[in-house]
């Protein structure tokens, strides 16, 4: 069996659909999985066992010119692509009127995804051939494992979700694996950051802990914050740029993670890392991290700086056996 997955993005999202390949891998023998993802997390699919082909699209950039000749060119030569393959069904996990409209609907196969009541944008569904519904009061997780449960035809297992990711890690893991934190400390929403003071508080106190500190960044303003938490500490390592496939090998060499709500976060999950992701105002029991080994610290109020080192540390503890003062 040959299924077309439509998930574009967040990386999140994209993050959340791979236990459900993992449940019809295990269900249907033999079956394998195209995806359409936007290119900036093309990466993601590749690293799961049942995943032949990634079909990289990019709606958000294209929106920005989407008249011009190269922009319709790239859509033209993605179309082509998208059309190459007949389908035996085509799951559209987004359940968005733009993924739906632009994608789904022109991909050969039936189509199948969440119904009215269901689906994020219900005008989506008018552009499925099979409308399921899904019960919204789950985590984002089961949601999808559900969904690709009733399109393809398969109970759901009822054990937690595999993301069948981590083994493609274990190969490359760094020279100092577990030697080392790694502190997630961009986000994309300003009420989702916690203070820099709170940060350098965590990093005073883990001086004794005998492991060093790697922070990760990917635009400039998150290097600078980066430099600005490692001044004046010489176990703090602010990385080098890396591909998102460098970030995950840090990830999971790490002997555990500190985060706030990111994307990076929920990597973290699917690799299985001993991770303490801080929220205020996003609620964790819908989209939080879904694992093992995962712990979450909300802040009283909703509010990320009532969250204090202190709090933070002795969860670290807690799970690694840290040394203290």
């Amino acid at each position: 069996m040959r299924v077309l997955i439509v998930k574009t993005s967040s990386m999140g999202d994209v993050l959340h659909t791979l236990p459900a390949l993992t449940d019809a891998m295990h269900a249907i023998p033999g079956i394998r999985f195209d995806w359409v993802v936007e290119e900036g997390f093309a990466q993601i699919p590749t690293w799961h066992p049942a995943v032949d082909k990634v079909l990289p699209v990019a709606i958000r950039r294209w929106r920005k010119n989407w008249f011009s000749a190269p922009i319709k060119a790239e859509r033209k030569s993605f179309y082509q692509a998208l059309r190459s393959r007949q389908y035996d069904l085509v799951i559209d996990a987004q359940g968005l009127i733009k993924s739906a409209a632009l994608v789904t609907r022109k991909a050969r196969g039936i189509k199948h995804g969440m119904n009215w009541g269901s689906a994020r944008e219900p005008l989506a569904s008018l552009f499925y051939n099979k409308r399921h519904a899904i019960a919204k009061r789950q985590h984002a997780v089961e949601r999808t494992r559900e969904l690709f449960a009733k399109s393809i035809g398969y109970l759901k297992p009822n054990q937690q979700g595999d993301y069948a990711i981590a083994l493609h890690f274990l190969a490359v893991a760094p020279a100092d694996a577990n030697q080392y934190v790694v502190f997630l400390h961009a986000t994309t929403r300003d009420e989702k950051h916690w203070p820099e003071a709170h940060w350098r508080d965590l990093i005073h106190l883990m001086h004794n802990s005998g492991l060093r500190i790697k922070l990760p960044w990917g635009a400039t303003h998150e290097h600078e914050r980066a430099a600005r938490l490692a001044e004046g500490f010489d176990y703090v390592d602010v990385l080098p740029r890396l591909s998102l496939q460098e970030v995950a090998k840090q990830l999971a060499g790490a002997r555990a993670v500190i985060s706030v709500d990111t994307g990076l976060s929920h990597l973290t999950a699917a690799l299985d890392r001993p991770n303490i992701t801080l929220y205020g105002p996003t609620d964790p029991g819908l989209i939080g991290g879904y694992g093992q080994n995962q712990h979450e610290i909300t802040g009283a109020g909703n509010n990320m700086a009532n969250i204090s080192a202190a709090d933070v540390f002795s969860a670290l503890q807690k799970i690694n056996h840290l040394a203290t003062e």
